[in-house]
């Protein structure tokens, strides 16, 4: 599951272990939050069009590895089990959910939803 993935600042240990499940053809799945996300950074001069218009066709792509995964009824149960307190950021704690739903590892820097237990990849 990814969070960061489109980050040119992943860590070299989050970059490899993309790059492996991507050459095993495993799903690299990114919640439907990360590209409204995308589209917001993108609206606000963070990211350039193009990092938006590149995640819709990969996603879109049958042959991609990247799979999106929809805000349901579990992550919306899940997100109770992230704290508040440590992940005050609503989009930060639906991602955050996703994972522990989906018991898949998260690929973030985020130290909050490092701190929430949620297992990570950084």
């Amino acid at each position: 599951m990814v969070h960061a993935w489109i980050s040119e600042k992943l860590s070299s240990k989050a970059r490899d272990t993309l790059d492996e499940v991507a050459q095993r053809g495993d799903s690299i799945y990114v919640t439907s939050i990360s590209v409204v996300e995308v589209g917001y950074l993108v609206e606000k001069g963070k990211l350039p069009e193009i990092a938006f218009e590149d995640l819709i066709k990969a996603l879109e792509d049958s042959g991609s590895v990247l799979e999106p995964v929809s805000l349901d009824m579990g992550v919306a149960l899940t997100i109770r089990h992230v704290s508040r307190d440590t992940v005050p950021d609503m989009p930060d704690r639906i991602i955050a959910a996703t994972a522990l739903h989906m018991n898949l590892p998260l690929v973030t820097r985020d130290s909050r939803i490092q701190a929430a237990g949620i297992r990570v990849i950084w």
